[in-house]
């Protein structure tokens, strides 16, 4: 059996995994906790978090800004004549800019890390405690937020995890999700794939989540 301290250290950094901290931030914390005050804890853990805080405010703003760029896209996309011509730039689509959506200015999005990003950090889900912060009331609420936007989806397997495929026009409402899942379940990665009039959404956790993951997406066929 473990004694109370050691219970204590596991449930720090457990608590320090959920916050999205690195292993070696957590080596750093850990030290600190291990040998100073209450307040050196809070000194040396504010800062850590507020970055996190702003890399998922800066990974939201991009996808929100990629999902409004996609709405933009197939509006602009639906509104054009049908031509049995072949395509050329005279059909408005090809070669000249998309219009912005309103209110916006166009945008790069970069949905992949950079690749100053180490590995570790791209595949922080792995170690990610399997743990969800949502009420039971939220769980099934985020349950069936899931199952609506993925009715209907071609399901296949892929290594850790399910490849979902859906109309493209579900891509807004799928991202949208997604941002939310990663704000409740860290042990989720999310990989989007757009193949002309379909997305393919893949699904991976470890292999603690991976029930959690049939349970929220449905088995694969």
């Amino acid at each position: 059996m473990y004694g109370e301290a050691a219970v204590e250290r596991l449930a720090f950094i457990g608590a320090a995994k959920h916050l999205g901290l690195s292993l070696d931030e957590i080596g750093e914390l850990l030290g600190v906790w291990e040998a100073g005050a209450c307040r050196d804890v809070k000194a040396d853990l504010r800062p850590r978090i507020a970055a996190r805080l702003t890399e998922a405010e800066s990974r939201a703003a991009e996808l929100a800004a990629f999902t409004a760029s996609l709405q933009t896209a197939l509006e602009h996309l639906d509104a054009l004549p049908d031509r049995a011509t072949p395509c050329d730039p005279a059909c408005g689509f090809l070669g000249t800019p998309l219009p912005a959506a309103a209110g916006t200015q166009p945008v790069d999005v970069v949905l992949a890390p950079s690749r100053q990003v180490a590995q570790a950090e791209a595949e922080r889900w792995r170690t990610a405690p399997v743990a969800c912060s949502l009420t039971d009331d939220g769980l099934q609420e985020r349950t069936a937020q899931w199952r609506e936007a993925v009715d209907g989806a071609v399901r296949t397997s892929v290594a850790d995890g399910l490849r979902l495929t859906l109309p493209v026009d579900r891509a807004a409402r799928v991202a949208e999700l997604a941002v939310a899942e990663q704000q409740c379940c860290q042990f989720f990665d999310f990989r989007f794939h757009l193949d002309g009039p379909r997305l393919h959404l893949e699904v991976r956790a470890p292999a603690g989540g991976a029930e959690l993951l049939a349970d929220l997406f449905g088995p694969a066929a």
